[in-house]
């Protein structure tokens, strides 16, 4: 074995495990991670920020008997895997068992990961980052009202991952991300407002026009300005794209395989049962081409698939990993994540919410009196119960139309009721990892003035 740390993805980690074995180790696995990423950022026409870096993990897991420990290190030689291992033992000998841990049977591991379309082979100059973002901000600046930039951004990445375990698990790919972004201020003094866009893809020739994404941070900063004050009461709330996707998120915190062995959703007893409307569904596709969050396989060795998280409303599976799942009687759903300093945790990869068959306007337009949200800040939200207050932004609905914008209100209702009085509009874009289309939720209480 080469004494190097420019050794394969494979050798590392088989030398890591049996360095493992050797010490007394019952079963292990190891995980390794590389990544570079070049970003730029620019303000006031000036270039402040260009960036250029790249780190690399070995993660270690261990197991004696049902304990277990990890360790980490960015040192791949021979001797410093060598001492890694019996570190790592040492710690998994004196920690408390857990009567949930171990890696996956042979039978369950994933032997034929699928390829995914989630590498773009072209990795962006920076010349070309450089000119994206100085695009960026001149669109934005160059709208009428805008006063004042905090800059654009632009990045680019490429992160490699493999894992190998005693159980005879072996797999690993690599994929890329590309982003721009670009904030501005409209207005003078204390009536200045803040408002930004941007794009993020897996390839960069995906990326939004960046003169368009600086365009529509200058509008939505202006169209801001002089906010109103609004009464307190029951109204419609529209959630704008750029947010509805906070809906799949709690959801899925509230299916998650530790809230539920632990007690602690308040979906803990809904399997089965109608949580949305008919009609909604929620789908995790982890293979799906180009998706921000895609994943051959999982955290544990395991298989990832597609599948409907909600169908017609009816709620129809948690998300495990194997620790989750063993607590609650069942099979992990191969939704384990992991990094190299940590153990599995449940979680998902690319979520969203399909489409209604009404256009965003028509959904408005239905609304006599409402609020449409743009930005949500904090939260108050209760995993346990559902309730639900969060402070938000946006513009009040009057006769189906936008109105002026609204400032320092806050939204509030329960959770179990917000989901089934859901009504979708036809506007879905994949652009982020979790995404839904512009929602209209009925029975919330706006909080104002």
């Amino acid at each position: 074995m080469p004494d190097s740390a420019n050794a394969d993805f494979p050798t590392l980690l088989e030398s890591a495990v049996k360095f493992a074995k050797a010490a007394g180790a019952d079963a292990a696995d190891a995980v390794i991670g590389r990544n570079l990423s070049l970003s730029v950022g620019e303000r006031l026409g000036k270039l402040e920020k260009l960036q250029r870096s790249e780190d690399q993990d070995l993660g270690l897991r261990v197991f004696i008997g049902r304990k277990q420990a990890i360790v980490s290190t960015s040192d791949f030689t021979r001797s410093a895997l060598d001492e890694l291992a019996q570190r790592a033992v040492a710690m998994a000998k004196v920690v408390p068992e857990d009567p949930f841990c171990g890696l996956a049977d042979p039978s369950e591991i994933d032997r034929h990961p699928p390829q995914l379309e989630i590498l773009d082979p072209k990795e962006p100059s920076e010349a070309e980052l450089i000119a994206l973002v100085r695009e960026a901000e001149a669109a934005a600046r160059a709208v009428k009202g805008v006063t004042n930039s905090e800059g654009a951004e632009a990045g680019w990445g490429r992160s490699e991952m493999a894992m190998l375990a005693s159980n005879g698990f072996y797999g690993g790919y690599a994929q890329s991300h590309s982003g721009v972004s670009v904030a501005v201020l409209a207005g003078e003094g204390t009536g200045m407002e803040r408002d930004y866009d941007y794009s993020s893809a897996v390839f960069f020739s995906d990326l939004k026009s960046a003169a368009a994404l600086g365009t529509s941070a200058g509008e939505r900063a202006v169209r801001r300005l002089n906010p109103r004050k609004v009464a307190t009461e029951k109204v419609p709330i529209v959630l704008d794209p750029r947010v509805s996707s906070s809906m799949i998120g709690h959801v899925l915190g509230a299916i998650n395989g530790g809230s539920i062995a632990r007690g602690t959703s308040f979906l803990k007893d809904k399997m089965g049962e109608q949580i949305f409307a008919a009609g909604i569904d929620i789908i995790e596709d982890p293979h799906r081409a180009r998706g921000l969050r895609s994943m051959p396989f999982d955290g544990e060795g395991l298989p990832t698939q597609r599948r409907a998280l909600v169908e017609n409303g009816v709620l129809k599976t948690w998300i495990l990993d194997l620790r989750s799942a063993r607590q609650l009687g069942l099979k992990s759903t191969g939704n384990a994540h992991r990094g190299a300093s940590s153990p599995p945790s449940p979680g998902a990869a690319n979520v969203h919410m399909p489409a209604g068959s009404i256009s965003r306007d028509t959904l408005l337009k239905a609304i006599p009196r409402g609020f449409y949200v743009t930005e949500m800040m904090g939260s108050a939200v209760n995993g346990v119960t559902g309730d639900y207050s969060r402070g938000a932004t946006g513009f009040w609905i009057e006769n189906g139309e936008l109105a002026y914008p609204v400032s320092e209100v806050t939204i509030a209702g329960n959770l179990k009721d917000m989901f089934k009085a859901i009504t979708l509009a036809d506007d879905l874009e994949f652009r982020y990892g979790i995404n839904a289309p512009t929602l209209r939720i009925d029975g919330m209480t706006l909080a104002g003035a």
